[in-house]
């Protein structure tokens, strides 16, 4: 049974299983490309459990593999952009920055011919050292941005910003990935590999507590999570080798169990519904 009436946002970051282990694009070409067989098996799930989700697709990525980013959105999913090249928007820097995100526009936009209003950083890299970056999402067309997470952790994180949707400082909407509040700490467990660490149970706790407040929760995934099967990369340092590889085999069977216990949406259609976005 769906729980209550609240949509929350369901959304996934579109790219390959090397893409989140922080090796650098000029190496990719190493590797060999999974993200077709990761992706369709959660379009499965989803279509399965009558969900549309954000999918925040990364240029390289729609680059190689444009027919199923086309797929995506037949099946009604919205696309946000997650940037070109996956890097850390605080070591690009401001100039860079724009480069890689008109980079990525340009690639979707020119894919399916229809404007790209939604982005997510890679790593969440909007920190408190890009005061810059929702300037210039803006100035992108850029609506609503989900890059902004409310806790501590060494790659990125505003541990006091909202827990829930609000405005930057430059005026653009932005909706944080769901957190749990404990004592006096934001604890992450609403995607990635916190909801492969964490028990279930605590996903489910965050999601209900935001609904019970009359709030939406933002959830997310990426397809390489989905893949129990992907290559075991050797010589990565431990604090990106076990977050990335812990419990896969867990999330299939989680997430169907999430699409059962939650009412969920394309973010851009939560924020609307919720009065966000004009």
């Amino acid at each position: 049974m769906t729980a209550g009436r609240i949509a929350n946002a369901f959304t996934v970051d579109l790219e390959d299983w090397f893409q989140g282990l922080e090796i650098e694009p000029e190496h990719w070409d190493r590797f060999a490309p999974r993200l077709q067989t990761a992706t369709q098996h959660l379009l499965s799930l989803l279509e399965r459990a009558g969900v549309r989700a954000t999918f925040f697709v990364l240029g390289h990525a729609a680059e190689q593999a444009p027919d199923l980013v086309r797929t995506i959105r037949a099946a009604g999913h919205e696309i946000g952009t997650h940037g070109y090249a996956h890097r850390f928007v605080y070591r690009m820097g401001a100039e860079a920055f724009a480069a890689d995100l008109r980079r990525g526009l340009e690639v979707l936009e020119a894919l399916l011919g229809e404007p790209v209003s939604g982005h997510r950083a890679p790593f969440f890299s909007i920190t408190r050292q890009t005061p810059w970056a929702f300037a210039i999402l803006q100035q992108h067309g850029i609506r609503f941005d989900s890059s902004v997470f409310p806790v501590r952790n060494y790659r990125y994180g505003i541990p006091d910003a909202p827990r829930g949707i609000y405005r930057s400082a430059a005026g653009l909407v932005e909706f944080p990935p769901t957190t749990l509040r404990v004592l006096r700490s934001n604890l992450p467990v609403a995607g990635g590999a916190y909801f492969r660490l964490f028990p279930y149970y605590l996903t489910k706790l965050a999601v209900r507590r935001q609904n019970a407040a009359g709030q939406p929760a933002a959830f997310y995934i990426h397809p390489w999570e989905l893949d129990p099967q992907q290559p075991r990369l050797e010589g990565l340092p431990a604090r990106i080798r076990l977050p990335h590889y812990a419990n896969l085999r867990a999330v299939a069977r989680r997430l169907e169990r999430l699409l059962q216990d939650f009412r969920f949406a394309p973010m851009g259609e939560v924020l609307a519904e919720r009065g966000w976005l004009a």
